[in-house]
């Protein structure tokens, strides 16, 4: 069962409000499909009650890359998982903490392999792409291009 945090919401002074909506995961694997729910939610909510423009094509490559981060921590890290979001009117910004400290290290493209290619896919769509060993476990942030005109 997910439990929403408190709802921020900034100035950027390149785009004007920023909006952000984070969440916390209990670690079952019933988080993946609450995860991309609450994704969709919350760009549902930012097209619909802040009048911004959110493409439905970002929608859904947010949502997949929210699913491979989340499926990652559920698989490889015991206990909780955060997940932060934030709109900026330009980028999507996706970010999952778990409780591994283990980097993931992206692997080269293999067309025989089965399985293991949810970060090639995240790093494929994102604009940006960071993962920081934290004190406890580690946080991987992606930026998604939010442009008016759906690329990704």
């Amino acid at each position: 069962m997910d439990r929403q945090l408190e709802e921020t919401e900034d100035r950027c002074p390149a785009t004007g409000r920023v909006v952000r909506r984070g969440a916390v995961f209990d670690g079952d694997s019933g988080m993946i499909g609450e995860a991309r729910r609450f994704t969709a939610g919350f760009l549902g909510t930012v097209r619909t009650d802040q009048g911004r423009t959110v493409p439905s094509q970002v929608v859904g490559t947010a949502q997949l890359v929210v699913s491979e981060l989340v499926t990652n921590a559920c698989k490889y890290a015991p206990g909780p998982c955060l997940l932060d979001l934030v709109f900026d009117g330009d980028v999507v910004e996706i970010t999952v903490w778990d409780t591994d400290s283990t980097l993931p290290v992206p692997r080269a493209g293999e067309p025989g392999r089965i399985g293991q290619h949810g970060l090639e896919i995240v790093i494929a769509l994102c604009e940006g792409y960071d993962v920081r060993r934290e004190p406890v476990g580690k946080r991987i942030k992606v930026r998604l291009a939010a442009g008016a005109d759906g690329r990704v």
